[in-house]
């Protein structure tokens, strides 16, 4: 090979180089600004996570069995039913359960001794230790509270065996005061302390359905694996669990419900089609209508109000309910969640409520909840988020259970504070109309993030510092955002939009040390104005990525410095394409190069002709050049 023709390829080479670096390095800016996925959370070993999960299974069969066994006996009447409308002990494979019926009188903590014996006695220093497990029927009411003094219950918690409280249809209600607070705990009596670990199972307390009131209680170290175990909780179901009952003629019209589905005594759960209230089919020989009263449906309602828990699984976990409240409540060291709200959770509040060291996130409301409201709560020092909201489908396409595609939505964030969280500040997942407004959130790896869709989503009046990467996020598909009145800084991006449309206004931007505000991706119909953007970076304003129109008008930029540097003015242009391009130019002008310095047809500084050198083609003789034509007619003859 020639010396120039190696001299070419060694500058394609670079040229191949240079371009791949340069794809290299997009590839992975891309990649860096992606979020952190998810940190584990109460990560088990499989022989743990086995055993627990068999825990709550028979934990679910033990209650069916007694309630199942509840109904049967009051169905059949008799002896049997007469037996059943009493306090009884019900024994089955998966341990013994104290069964409290319906009855005019709450029971009481009297009762609770006379009737569980040795299995409810009152101690040395005064406290209660449970042996056994509560089960309250529907209709029955328990009522915890001492008068005389503060009130403690140890519920028996060891390895092999531990006992829980559940009511179902029932209602509970733990009554303390300021001066006397009712406690609540778990109890190892081989290590005379309360139980922290799980891997066995642990005491639990459960509403199904009906309602838990509770207030001035302190609630330690009770819960396992899922949430209607997981230490103090309220269950429900949006669906009915009586079958229907047939309705008079004269009641039909009169009947009012709010459900849309209903039981048939066949077990088949169908639409209404005669009204809200009722359904009509036909008998078995096609003679005559039926009419069926729909029965309501399971939820479960409660208040939780000047508690104190600690060390729980999920500290609470509420799911189907209806107008729920949570007021001044405390939750430490959850082992999961602080505050789950879980599905079909509507119309709830949350008021001045703390959940500090989870090791999940301090509060979540997951898909399905709506109409929550989260007002005066802080959220501190939790592994995940500080606060999670999921307006998010049940369902993307078809599904085994028909789950609706619509989204959910009508949540709030309000004077909140979300602080030294290990993932984000608060998580917006879907949904319609979500808002967070006029909440603190201090440092982080993102303060306010909003993804998948979400719709309508106001975020306003917020304040946001000390964020390792971008303050306020909005990504992947969220349409018509409003974030107005924000004041953010000392963070790397300010606001941050990829893929999204947004009106941004009036937003105070200090001390960012990347952009103020940067978009990229999809941003048609982006509007960015009135906002002041202060600090020093890159640039104030990003938008050289962004596509589709935007609307960028009175920006206040006199405060951002400009520090980009020599090598920063660099990535910006150093594009794959551009770099290709930069190839071929470059190549160009080396040849020129070459040319001049001697390795081309030149002579000194002078250009030649190329066929200067030849030489002159050699004279024939001249009979050689002669043509038969040209003879004598003498020879030709």
């Amino acid at each position: 090979m020639s010396g120039s023709r190696r001299r070419k390829s060694r500058t394609s080479l670079v040229v191949l180089v240079l371009c791949l670096v340069a794809g290299g390095t997009w590839t992975y800016l891309s990649y860096t600004d992606r979020p952190a996925p998810p940190p584990g959370v109460n990560q088990v070993s499989q022989a743990d996570a086995q055993q627990q999960s068999t825990l709550v299974d028979q934990e679910d069969l033990r209650i069916m069995q007694t309630r199942a066994t509840l109904s049967s006996a009051l169905a059949r009447g008799g002896p049997a039913a007469a037996q059943a409308r009493v306090p009884h002990i019900s024994s089955s494979a998966n341990g013994r359960t104290l069964v409290l019926p319906q009855r005019r009188e709450p029971y009481r903590i009297a009762d609770l001794e006379r009737l569980g014996q040795e299995q409810f006695q009152k101690q040395s220093d005064d406290s209660y230790v449970l042996g056994i497990n509560l089960f309250l029927g529907p209709g029955a009411k328990l009522v915890l509270q001492n008068a005389t003094g503060p009130l403690v219950i140890r519920m028996r918690s060891e390895p092999g065996a531990f006992v829980s409280i559940v009511g179902f249809g029932a209602s509970i209600r733990i009554n303390g005061s300021a001066q006397n607070p009712v406690r609540i705990t778990s109890w190892d009596a081989q290590a005379r302390t309360a139980d922290t670990k799980v891997s066995d199972g642990r005491a639990y307390l459960r509403a199904v359905g009906g309602e838990l009131k509770m207030s001035h209680a302190l609630v330690e170290h009770l819960g396992f694996w899922s949430g209607p175990t997981g230490g103090v909780a309220l269950t429900g179901s949006d669906r009915p669990t009586r079958t229907a009952e047939p309705v008079a003629p004269a009641e039909q019209a009169s009947a009012a419900s709010d459900r849309q589905r209903m039981l048939l005594p066949n077990g088949l759960l169908v639409p209404s089609r005669g009204g809200d209230d009722e359904i009509e089919i036909t008998d078995g020989t096609g003679a005559r209508k039926v009419a069926y009263r729909l029965p309501e449906a399971n939820l479960v309602t409660g208040v939780i109000t000047d508690t104190r828990i600690t060390g729980n699984a999920y500290g609470i976990f509420i799911t189907a309910s209806d107008e729920t409240r949570i007021a001044n409540v405390s939750v430490t060291g959850s082992l999961v969640h602080g505050v789950l709200l879980h599905r079909f959770a509507r119309n709830a509040s949350v008021e001045n409520t703390t959940v500090t060291g989870s090791r999940g996130d301090g509060f979540v409301l997951s898909r399905g909840t709506q109409n929550v409201t989260i007002t005066g709560s802080r959220a501190e020092r939790n592994t995940g988020n500080g606060f999670t909201i999921s307006g998010l489908p049940l369902a993307r396409g078809p599904s085994a259970s028909g789950e609706s595609l619509r989204s959910f939505g009508g949540s709030s964030l309000i004077s909140s504070t979300a602080r030294d969280n290990g993932r984000y500040g608060v998580e917006i997942q879907g949904g319609v109309k979500p808002v967070v407004q006029t909440t603190e959130v201090v440092g982080g790896e993102m303060g306010i993030v909003v993804s998948k869709d979400a719709t309508d989503v106001q975020i306003s009046g917020n304040r946001l510092r000390g964020q390792r990467s971008q303050g306020i996020a909005l990504r992947d598909g969220v349409l018509s955002a409003r974030v107005s009145g924000n004041i953010v800084r000392d963070t790397q991006t300010a606001i941050y939009l990829r893929d999204s449309k947004a009106t941004i206004s009036a937003n105070t931007v200090q001390s960012a040390s990347l952009h103020a505000v940067s978009v990229l991706g999809a941003a048609d119909g982006t509007a960015i104005t009135g906002n002041t953007l202060g600090g020093a970076g890159r640039s104030a304003l990003d938008t050289a990525r962004a596509k589709g129109k935007l609307a960028l008008a009175q920006n206040n930029t006199a405060g951002w410095q400009n520090t980009a540097g020599f090598w920063t003015m660099v990535k910006r242009i150093a594009k794959p394409m551009n770099l290709i391009w930069f190839g071929v130019i470059l190549l160009i002008v080396i040849a020129a190069l070459r040319a001049l310095r001697g390795d081309g047809p030149r002579v000194g500084r002078r250009f030649v002709s190329p066929y200067e050198k030849q030489m002159v083609l050699e004279e024939r003789p001249a009979w050689v050049l002669r043509t038969a034509g040209s003879e004598t007619p003498a020879r030709r003859s």
